[in-house]
């Protein structure tokens, strides 16, 4: 069983930066990848970023140019780099990842397999 742990949430004021981590010992990277979601209260889960294992990386149109999503094998670890915080992006933040048996089988369909307990981001005005 893959463990996520997220780690590096917090408030900070609109304009402000927090860097998301996610340990993920264990974890074997494929091609499917990990993501990064986060969910604003009253509102349902969002898919905020993706990266493979040869560091492809998605974004939602509302994080473009201002989050980069990066991962550092050796350690296991991803991260979420959020820079020019908006009020808007205050949420939970939780890391996914997929199964590698499953994705290199071709049986993985689209819905990552492993998640973390969460992050609080909140950005203040």
């Amino acid at each position: 069983q893959v463990k996520l742990v997220e780690s590096g949430g917090g408030s900070v004021q609109a304009g402000g930066s927090l860097k998301l981590s996610c340990a993920a010992p264990g974890y074997i990277p494929s091609e499917c990848g990990m993501a990064w979601y986060r969910q604003a209260p009253g509102k349902e889960r969002e898919l905020v970023s993706t990266i493979t294992s040869n560091n492809s990386t998605t974004y939602v149109d509302s994080v473009k140019g201002r989050f980069t999503t990066s991962q550092d094998p050796a350690q296991h670890t991803l991260f979420l780099q959020m820079n020019s915080l908006k009020t808007e992006d205050t949420a939970v933040y939780y890391c996914a990842a997929a199964d590698a048996y499953e994705c290199y089988s071709g049986s993985w369909l689209g819905e990552y397999n492993y998640w973390g307990q969460g992050t609080q981001v909140t950005v203040s005005s």
